[in-house]
């Protein structure tokens, strides 16, 4: 059965960042060696991201069953874009609650670290987010119990974070791999010539 990853798009969310996953999923369905889809939800209708490109998500949030996914992924985004008005909806962070109760995969980006640590799950775990002004995200993250690392990306059970959106593509790759195997990594980064033959 093909495995699916939940991409939820928040306000103001940031577009390389949710890029990473759309484009290493995608060519995972034409190109790989074990398909993996993609399906983006948002809490509105249309979403625009930070850099104002607008995006429709393709299932409406209340149409959401966790059951039916196996890794959740949350590209970070900016505040003053309206991000943490999506980010720390009460609805959002019961369903990372949910995606995290059963042990799938859950992989953020930047500050796409900060909802899965208000929801309560990065409790006494490892993790990381945005490390410039003056750390002001890694306190918060802190703050919300978790054990922060100076890592560009972290990886605890079922939980990949990550500090910013220069690591988009490593967690794309990395949640990939934990869903499917290092080979079918592999033969997309081949597809896409990170790999050249």
């Amino acid at each position: 059965m093909t495995k699916k990853v939940l991409l939820f798009l928040a306000q103001g969310f940031e577009a390389y960042e949710a890029s990473a996953f759309t484009d290493v999923f995608g060519w995972s369905r034409e190109s790989g060696l074990e398909s993996v889809e993609m399906i983006t939800t948002a809490l509105r209708p249309t979403i625009k991201c930070y850099w104002n490109l607008i995006v429709q998500p393709e299932m409406p949030f209340d149409q959401v069953n966790v059951d039916d996914f196996d890794a959740l992924a949350i590209p970070g985004g900016a505040g003053e874009a309206g991000f943490y008005e999506d980010a720390y909806d009460e609805r959002f962070l019961d369903l990372i609650r949910e995606f995290d109760k059963k042990g799938k995969c859950i992989a953020a980006i930047c500050v796409g670290a900060l909802p899965i640590g208000k929801a309560g799950v990065l409790k006494n775990r490892n993790a990381t987010t945005w490390d410039l002004n003056e750390g002001a995200r890694r306190k918060q993250l802190a703050d919300f119990g978790a054990n922060v690392q100076d890592k560009q990306m972290v990886i605890d059970k079922n939980i990949i974070t990550s500090t910013g959106p220069a690591t988009s593509i490593d967690v794309a790759f990395q949640l990939l791999e934990m869903l499917t195997d290092i080979q079918n990594v592999n033969e997309i980064k081949r597809n896409m010539r990170f790999i050249l033959d």
